[in-house]
C-alpha cells in the first residue's frame, strides 16, 4: 500500500491524514477478486462482477476528500459493492460513528459483507442493506439525521429523501453524467452545488 499511498500524494489528490491512515489500515487487496489481487495496488478500477467495479483509488480518494468525513458521523454509502469504501469510511468515523452501506445486487452484497469480516473492528460500525439506497436510511423518515451521503455509481437524479435526511451543514457527493457533484445543505434547506467534470462511473441501479 505504501507505493499506492505515495502515488496518490504525488498526484495531489491525497491530502488528509485521516484518509491516508484509512488507506494504510484497510488493504485494498482484501476487497478484490482473487484473480485481481496482483493489480490491487495499481491506480485503476477493477471488475468485481455483475458489471460493477471497485473504483480507481484516485477517484475514491478524490470523493472522500470532498466528503470531509469526521469522527462520530453518520454516513449513507450508496452502492457499497466490494465494501472497500465502506471500510474506509468506518475507519474514519470510528466507534462513535455509523456507516449505512447499501448494495442492491445480492452477490455483491454478500461479497462486500464477507470482505468486511476480515476487519471485525470496522464491521461493527457498518449496517448492511441488500436494497436500493433511493429510499434513504430506514427508520430515519425525512428527519435530518445524516452527516454525509456518498454514491459510488452514476445517478440519473438525486433522491429527494437524501436531501431531507441530510443534516444542515451536511455534504453529499455523487456522480452524474461524466462529473462528480458536491453539495452542502445550507440554512433553510438550500443546497450549494459544485461540479467536478472528467470522471466515468458505472450506472446506479
Amino acid at each position: 500500500m505504501d507505493k499506492l499511498i505515495n502515488l496518490l500524494k504525488v498526484k495531489g489528490v491525497l491530502k488528509s491524514d485521516s484518509i491516508a491512515s484509512a488507506l494504510w489500515h484497510v488493504d485494498r487487496a482484501d476487497f478484490v477478486k482473487e484473480e485481481e489481487k496482483i493489480f490491487a495496488y495499481d491506480d485503476v478500477p477493477l471488475p468485481i462482477g455483475y458489471g460493477q467495479t471497485i473504483s480507481q483509488p484516485y477517484t475514491v480518494v478524490f470523493m472522500l476528500e470532498l466528503l470531509e468525513v469526521k469522527e462520530g458521523q453518520i454516513i449513507l454509502d450508496a452502492g457499497s459493492g466490494s465494501g472497500w469504501q465502506s471500510a474506509l469510511l468506518s475507519y474514519i468515523v470510528g466507534e462513535e460513528g455509523k456507516v449505512f452501506a447499501f448494495e442492491i445486487e445480492r452477490e455483491l452484497y454478500n461479497f462486500g459483507k464477507n470482505n468486511l469480516k476480515k476487519y471485525s473492528e470496522l464491521e461493527k460500525n457498518i449496517a448492511f442493506f441488500c436494497e436500493s439506497a433511493e429510499h434513504g436510511i430506514p427508520g430515519a423518515a425525512d428527519e435530518s439525521s445524516i452527516d454525509r451521503i456518498i454514491a459510488s455509481a452514476r445517478v440519473k437524479r438525486v433522491p429527494e429523501i437524501w436531501r431531507k435526511q441530510l443534516k444542515e451543514g451536511g455534504i453529499m457527493i455523487y456522480p452524474m453524467r461524466e462529473s462528480i457533484f458536491w453539495e452542502i445543505k445550507k440554512t433553510g434547506g438550500i443546497f450549494e452545488k459544485r461540479e467536478f467534470p472528467g470522471f466515468v462511473f458505472v450506472p446506479f441501479i
